[in-house]
C-alpha cells in the first residue's frame, strides 16, 4: 500500500513538470515576405487577376490576397504572429511611378498588417533623397511600418544624403527594434548585403558597412544590452546555389548567435529553411507570389523548428476588400498623376499575343523585343539617313533590368501596365522616373569587350549580367580564357544584313551604341571591376571621351526646350504600337518572328586547341604562355629528381664495384 502510494506522488509530480516543462516552450508564428517590388496586383497579366472571385484565373500574387492569408492567420491562432519583410517592397510597377509623393508601398503594408521591413537595393533607386521622401510621405500619412536598417552610412561631407539622414536620425528607421511578444523578447535587425550594395549605384553618397561586421555588433547589442530571447535579422543579401557565393549562408557561419534569417535580394524559392550554425534561413520567391510560415518553439533561451511551409497566394484566396479598394484607388492615381500626359490608361490594351515571351538566362524572343524597342526608339529620335554614323548599330540590354514576362493569359492582350512591368527601374536626370536611353559610340574592339560582358562576367557574377544585343549576332566559345571568348561578331547594316566586325583593333571607326542609363554607366567602369582589361571609355561622334553620360540622352521631342528623355518603357509601348493589326480588330499583333529566338547569341563549345586559341588577345597568350612555363617547370622538377636518383644509383654501383 506504502509502494503504490509513493508510486501515486512520484506520477502527479512527474506529471506536473512535464506540464510545467511544456507550458515553458513559447511558439511564435512568422509570416515573410520578400522582394514585393510594388506588385500589388496578381500576375500575370494584370488584367486576368480577379482578387474578389475565387476560380477564375490563373494569376499568383496580389497584395489584397496577401492581405487576407495575414487576417487569417493572426485569427486562427493563440500565440503571437509575427508578419515580416525582407526589403525591396518597391520598384516593379507603375505603382512606385508615385511612391515618392503617395508612398503607397508602406502605406499597403501597414493597412496588410506588415510589422516590420527592411530596405534593400531598390529602394535606393530614387537616389537618397527619394527615399527620404517616400519615408516622409507614409509618416504624414500615419501609416508606416517599422523599418530596421542596420548598415547604412551616411556621408559626412557630401550633403546629397542629409535629408535621408535626417529621417534616421528622428526614427522612422532604426538599426534594430526590440519587440515583446507574449514572454519573448525579440530584437530584429535589417542589412544589405554586398552584392545588393554594389548593384545600389543610385545610393551613393550613401555607402554600406560590412554586413557580417554590422550584425556582429547587432547580435552583441541585442544579446548582451537588450537581452533579449530571440534574435532575427532581415537580411537583403540572398541565397546562391554555390555556397561560398551565398550570403546569407555565410553570414549565420561567420556570426554566431542569429536565431533566424529572413532572406530576400536573391528571388530564392525555398521550400523548406536551411539550418547552419542553428541558425533558421528563410526566403519566400518574389513578387508575392508566395508567403512563408515559420513556426518556432523558444525554451529556455534555445529555438526549435517546428514547422515550415509556404503559402502560394493564388486564385484560392479571396481577397481584401479593404486592401483592393486601396489597390484601385493607387490605379486611379497613376492615371491621373503619370499616363494622362502620355494618352495612356492603366488597362489600355497596346498589342496582342498568340505566344509566351519569358525571360531567361539566354538570348530570348522578349530580350530581342526590348533591344529592337530600344535602337527603333532611338533611329526615330536621331537617325538622319543623310548622315550614316547616326544610325543605331548595336542596343544593349542586361537581364538585369528586365523584370517580368510577357504571357498570353485568358485574352492575349497586353496593357499599359503590364508592358511597363518589362523594364520598371530606375530615375532619369531629369527626376522623373525610370531610366532613360543614352546613345554613344565605341570602337569595335569595345563592342567586343562590351559582348565579353556576357561571356566572362556574367558567369561570375550572375543572372544580372547576362545581355541581350540588338544589331548584332555574337558568337563565343566558353571554354576559352576569361575575356576573351568572343569568336565573331556581326552588325547589321543599313539594309539589315549581318556583316563581320573585324574587333581586332584594325578597324578605328565608331559605332552607335543604345542603352539605358543604368547598363550604360555600368559599360563605363567595368574596367574598373575587370583590372582594366574590359576598359571601354564612351565617345561623342567625333570620339571624344564623355565626362557625363546624362549629356547624352535621346531627346524625344526637339520641339521642347530641354531634354524630353526617352524612357525603356516609353520605347517599348512605342515600339509595338507600331506593329501591324493581322486580325483587323484595331489592336496590333506582335509578329511571329518573335516567336522564337534569331540566334542573336550563338555558343560554339569547343576544346580544340586551334579554336581555344585562334584569333586569341593578349589575356589568352599571357595565359598560354604561362601554361607553358609552368608545364616546363612541373616536367623539370619531375625530372631532376630522376636524374639526381639515377646518379646516385651508379655512383653506388661504382662504389660497389672499387670494393
Amino acid at each position: 500500500m506504502k509502494s503504490k502510494c509513493l508510486f501515486f506522488v512520484f506520477l502527479l509530480l512527474w506529471t506536473a513538470f512535464s506540464g510545467t516543462a511544456a507550458d515553458a516552450e513559447t511558439r511564435l508564428t512568422i509570416l515573410h515576405t520578400n522582394d514585393l517590388h510594388s506588385q500589388f496586383l496578381g500576375l500575370a497579366p494584370n488584367s486576368d487577376y480577379t482578387p474578389m472571385k475565387t476560380g477564375d484565373d490563373k494569376t499568383v500574387g496580389g497584395w489584397a490576397r496577401i492581405a487576407t492569408v495575414i487576417k487569417e492567420e493572426r485569427n486562427s491562432r493563440e500565440n503571437p504572429v509575427l508578419v515580416l519583410d525582407a526589403g525591396d517592397f518597391l520598384m516593379g510597377s507603375l505603382f512606385h511611378m508615385v511612391s515618392r509623393e503617395e508612398a503607397y508601398e508602406l502605406v499597403l503594408m501597414k493597412e496588410m498588417g506588415f510589422d516590420i521591413t527592411t530596405l534593400g537595393n531598390h529602394e535606393f533607386d530614387l537616389k537618397p533623397e527619394g527615399l527620404a521622401r517616400i519615408l516622409a510621405s507614409a509618416a504624414r500619412k500615419g501609416k508606416l511600418p517599422d523599418i530596421v536598417a542596420s548598415n547604412v552610412l551616411f556621408s559626412e561631407t557630401d550633403k546629397r544624403d542629409d535629408g535621408l539622414e535626417t529621417l534616421f536620425r528622428k526614427g522612422p528607421v532604426k538599426p534594430y527594434i526590440v519587440l515583446q511578444k507574449a514572454d519573448l523578447k525579440i530584437g530584429i535587425f535589417g542589412l544589405v548585403g554586398t552584392d545588393a550594395a554594389g548593384v545600389a549605384p543610385f545610393a551613393s553618397p550613401v555607402k554600406f558597412e560590412d554586413p557580417v561586421e554590422a550584425a556582429r555588433k547587432m547580435v552583441n547589442t541585442l544579446r548582451n544590452e537588450e537581452k533579449v530571447d530571440l534574435v532575427i535579422c532581415l537580411s537583403h543579401s540572398g541565397l546562391r546555389e554555390i555556397e561560398t557565393k551565398s550570403e546569407d549562408e555565410i553570414l549565420s557561419e561567420a556570426v554566431a548567435g542569429i536565431d533566424i534569417i529572413v532572406s530576400g535580394h536573391t528571388h530564392t524559392r525555398l521550400h523548406n529553411p536551411i539550418v547552419k550554425n542553428d541558425t533558421i534561413i528563410v526566403q519566400a520567391w518574389e513578387y508575392g507570389k508566395e508567403m512563408g510560415l515559420l513556426e518556432i518553439g523558444v525554451d529556455q533561451g534555445k529555438v526549435s523548428l517546428v514547422d515550415y511551409r509556404t503559402i502560394v497566394i493564388d486564385d484560392s484566396i479571396q481577397g481584401d476588400p479593404e486592401i483592393h479598394a486601396a489597390v484601385n484607388t493607387a490605379i486611379d492615381t497613376v492615371n491621373k498623376k503619370v499616363l494622362q500626359p502620355y494618352g495612356l490608361e492603366f488597362d489600355k490594351v497596346l498589342v496582342e499575343t498568340a505566344f509566351d515571351l519569358p525571360i531567361e538566362q539566354k538570348e530570348t524572343s522578349l530580350g530581342n523585343l526590348i533591344t529592337d524597342a530600344t535602337r527603333w526608339a532611338v533611329d526615330k529620335a536621331e537617325y538622319d539617313p543623310s548622315d550614316p554614323i547616326s544610325r543605331v548599330n548595336i542596343s544593349i540590354q542586361s537581364n538585369g533590368v528586365i523584370r517580368d514576362n510577357i504571357l498570353v493569359g485568358n485574352t492575349g492582350q497586353v496593357t499599359v501596365a503590364d508592358l511597363f512591368r518589362i523594364v520598371p527601374l530606375g530615375i532619369g536626370w531629369d527626376g522623373s522616373m525610370s531610366y532613360p536611353l543614352v546613345s554613344f559610340y565605341i570602337t569595335a574592339a569595345e563592342i567586343k569587350k562590351a559582348c565579353e560582358i556576357l561571356t566572362t562576367v556574367y558567369p561570375l557574377k550572375g543572372s544580372d549580367y547576362f545581355l541581350q544585343f540588338s544589331g548584332a549576332r555574337v558568337i563565343y566559345n566558353p571554354n576559352r580564357m576569361l575575356f576573351d571568348r568572343v569568336t565573331g561578331i556581326y552588325l547589321e547594316d543599313e539594309k539589315g544584313v549581318l556583316q563581320p566586325l573585324d574587333y581586332s583593333g584594325a578597324d578605328k571607326r565608331l559605332y552607335k551604341t543604345v542603352s539605358n542609363i543604368y547598363n550604360a554607366t555600368f559599360i563605363k567602369v567595368i574596367g574598373d571591376f575587370t583590372y582594366g582589361i574590359l576598359t571601354i571609355v564612351p565617345k561623342d561622334r567625333e570620339g571624344n571621351p564623355i565626362s557625363d553620360l546624362a549629356d547624352f540622352r535621346v531627346d524625344g521631342d526637339h520641339e521642347q526646350p530641354g531634354v524630353q528623355e526617352i524612357k525603356d518603357w516609353t520605347a517599348l509601348m512605342s515600339y509595338v504600337g507600331s506593329f501591324a493589326d493581322k486580325d483587323g480588330n484595331g489592336i496590333p499583333d506582335i509578329p511571329d518572328r518573335y516567336r522564337d529566338i534569331e540566334r542573336r547569341l550563338v555558343v560554339e563549345a569547343s576544346l580544340n586547341p586551334v579554336r581555344l586559341l585562334s584569333g586569341g588577345s593578349y589575356v589568352t597568350w599571357i595565359a598560354f604562355a604561362v601554361l607553358i612555363v609552368v608545364l616546363v617547370i612541373l616536367v623539370f622538377a619531375g625530372y631532376l629528381p630522376i636524374r639526381i636518383i639515377r646518379k646516385r644509383k651508379r655512383n653506388r654501383i661504382h662504389s660497389l664495384q672499387r670494393k
